[in-house]
Order: structure tokens, then C-alpha cells, then sequence
């Protein structure tokens, strides 16, 4: 199922000269073999960030911006698992063009079974620690993951050029119809949209999410339709960085085609509200423009003012995604839930997660600064066992 690739070599993955981190990085193009830095760092950056919103010491005390916004609108919090899919997406394009020699029935097993093993790995996630299947929530962040990639790469794997534009619209805009017509009133409402109506259908209230006070899944199966788009985006900006050699040029067409993005999705939100739990149309556009744009800055400060050196840290983060996604929720799961601590005077034991930020942060720092540098101390920790990967040149890989 997993591939732990450990190469004697510096990595299959990055050219670096040999002082590169202690003057400037090395950029070059990819060829087949080669990943873009600035992928890798964009990548890193989106997973220190959701280590941040999801292991503050206490969910009463979280600075504004790291809330995910109450049901429209867009924070910073909310742009994380967008931001993953997009790149997710430019992974599949060089991913493809890496593998370009392969027959067509390979490359559509192997992403067929990578979707598999994703979703399952969540799946599994979810029922840690408890295994209690009469409750288990069937999605999740992993289980989107796995359908987005399973049906962007297959379908630009099928479809190419204008063809595929034609694909997102589509499927922009079906899902625009399906939820407006879905519902009789208030279609993206809580209460009345249909993602929720379909969730309970097929999967009944007591395996979907229950966070927003009514059975609701953020991660629903409908609503993962809209997430395959932002893949195919993700996909589609790989193509440009790939066509264009000029890094300038590269800048100024991500810069061109994130704006364009932006201002589409900010109309769109007219009619359509920007919402990531029900990840409407507007809200892919906006995302993946800002994830457009926020790639273009990386690669001017990386690859063409050559200040790499503070980026290190987020090529170790970069370079064992997937895994770092998983150990972290085991982790929070397992010190939440399974380990427990006795406190004076208090009859009822409390979890360890609890222990750390009520004895050991709260005290310290304050409330709300004390929870802020609890999910930073755990951004260091999790930092440190990607730096051993990664020296160790140890790749998880499905």
C-alpha cells in the first residue's frame, strides 16, 4: 500500500548546490525528474497552516483569523484545504508529464487505487480511536481528497485543452443548478441546502458530521463534486508554469490568471455566496485565484530574488504531506481521548491535550495566547519529525 522511498543521493525530488540553503536555492525548470521548489514550499506552507487551526490548546480561545468563517464568507483558515486540492492538482499535471511513457491503463489503475487507499486511510481515521461503526462518519478531509483526485486526474487525463474547460464549467456551473434548484426556499442555507438533504439520504444522521448543532457534513459526497474543479484548476495552472520559461512571464500569467479568478469569484458571490462548507462554485474560483496568486509571490521571491533560505522549513513540511496529515490526527486523537490525567481536586480525570494547555500554556501565556503558541509548538513538533525525514530521505508515498 505504501511506498517509503530512502534514496542514498540528496532526493529524487530537488537539485540543490551544495551551500544553496546557506546563500541561495538552485532553481531549475522541471524536467521529468524534478519537482518546483516553490510547489513544494506552497505545499509545506498549507500544512503548517492546518496544523495551526486544528490544534489550538483550547477551540474557546482561537484569534479571529483562524476560525473558519461562521457559514459564508472566506478566512484565512478556510483557504487551507482549497489551497491543498489546488496543489494537488498541480501535482497531477507534473505528475503526468512525468510518467508520460506510461500506457494509459497503468496510469488509470494507479490513480484508481491511490483514490482507494486515501479514502480508506480516512475512513480508518475516522474510527480511530473508538471503532464504533454504528456512528462513524463515512467522509472526511481525507475522503474528499481522494474523490477530488481520483476524478480531477482522470478527467483531465481524459480531456484536454479547451475540452476541459468545458469539463468545469460544467461542473461550476451543474452544481450552481443543482443547489439552487435543490431547494424550494433558502436553497444554501444550514437547513434547507441540498448537500445536507443528499448526505442524509444516502448516508442517514448518524454517520455525518454533527459540528454546526444539526447533522451536516462539511466534507459531504455532493459537495465534493465542486471540489474535482478545484483540482482541474490546480491542473490547469500547472500547464502554464510548464509552457511558459521565461520565470517573469510564468509571474505575470499566474498574476494575470489569479486575479481573474479572484474578481469572477467575488461576482459570482453576488448570486452565489462564497461558503466553503458548501464549497460553492464562488468559492473554488476565489480559492484557487488566491492560491494562483500566492504561488506567483513564492516563485518572485524564490525563484527570481533567490531568498530561499527561510523556505527550508516548508520543503521538509512539503515533502511527506500525506503522512504528517495523518500522524497529526492520530496524535490529536490519541492525547484527546485516550490518555487521560488526574487532576487535584478534581474527581474526573482530564485529557492529556487539556492537561498541556490548562497547567502548562494558560498559566504562562494567557488564554488566547496560550492556546495560539500551544498550535505553534505543535507546528515545531511535528517540523522536527519531518526534518529527520527528510534527512534521513525518507518519502511516504501511496
Amino acid at each position: 500500500m505504501f511506498n517509503i522511498s530512502m534514496s542514498h543521493n540528496q532526493t529524487n525530488y530537488y537539485t540543490f548546490e551544495e551551500d544553496c540553503f546557506k546563500s541561495r536555492l538552485k532553481y531549475e525548470i522541471m524536467d521529468t525528474s524534478k519537482r518546483l521548489i516553490s510547489l513544494d514550499v506552497l505545499r509545506g506552507l498549507t500544512i503548517a497552516l492546518m496544523i495551526l487551526v486544528n490544534t489550538p490548546g483550547s477551540w474557546s480561545y482561537i484569534y479571529a483569523p483562524l476560525k473558519h468563517a461562521a457559514w459564508h464568507g472566506c478566512t484565512p483558515t478556510d483557504l487551507v484545504f482549497p489551497f491543498f486540492l489546488f496543489i494537488v492538482g498541480l501535482s497531477v499535471y507534473f505528475s503526468f508529464k512525468k510518467n508520460s511513457g506510461e500506457s494509459s491503463q497503468k496510469i488509470v489503475i494507479k490513480i484508481l487505487k491511490r483514490t482507494l487507499i486515501i479514502f480508506l486511510i480516512g475512513f480508518c481515521l475516522n474510527l480511530y480511536p473508538f471503532f464504533n461503526f454504528s456512528e462513524v462518519r463515512v467522509m472526511g478531509v481525507l475522503q474528499r481528497i481522494a474523490l477530488a483526485y481520483g476524478a480531477g486526474a482522470l478527467l483531465c487525463f481524459i480531456f484536454k485543452g479547451y475540452r476541459l474547460l468545458i469539463v468545469l464549467a460544467a461542473i461550476l456551473l451543474g452544481y450552481w443548478a443543482l443547489l439552487f434548484y435543490g431547494a424550494h426556499s433558502d436553497p444554501y442555507s444550514l437547513e434547507q441546502n441540498l448537500v445536507r438533504r443528499f448526505d442524509l439520504f444516502l448516508f442517514g444522521e448518524h454517520h455525518i458530521y454533527k459540528g454546526f448543532g444539526i447533522p451536516f457534513d462539511p466534507e459531504g459526497l455532493l459537495s465534493s463534486i465542486p471540489a474535482i474543479g478545484t483540482v482541474i484548476i490546480g491542473y490547469l495552472i500547472g500547464q502554464v508554469m510548464s509552457t511558459e520559461n521565461s520565470i517573469v512571464l510564468k509571474i505575470r500569467k499566474l498574476l494575470l490568471y489569479g486575479v481573474l479568478m479572484v474578481v469572477l469569484g467575488s461576482i459570482w458571490a453576488l448570486v452565489f455566496p462564497i461558503n466553503k462548507p458548501l464549497w460553492t462554485s464562488s468559492y473554488v474560483l476565489f480559492t484557487a485565484g488566491l492560491g494562483t496568486l500566492f504561488l506567483a509571490v513564492l516563485i518572485f521571491i524564490i525563484d527570481y530574488k533567490k531568498y530561499a533560505v527561510w523556505s527550508k522549513p516548508f520543503v521538509h513540511f512539503g515533502s511527506n504531506p500525506l503522512f504528517i496529515f495523518v500522524f497529526s490526527g492520530l496524535y490529536a486523537k490519541t492525547i484527546s481521548y485516550l490518555i487521560k490525567i488526574p487532576v487535584e481536586g478534581n474527581l474526573d480525570k482530564i485529557s492529556l491535550y487539556k492537561y498541556l494547555f490548562v497547567k502548562g500554556f494558560a498559566p504562562i501565556f494567557g488564554n488566547m495566547n496560550g492556546s495560539l503558541l500551544f498550535a505553534i509548538s505543535h507546528i515545531i513538533m511535528f517540523w522536527l519529525l519531518c526534518y529527520v525525514l527528510y534527512k534521513k530521505k525518507i518519502f511516504i508515498k501511496i
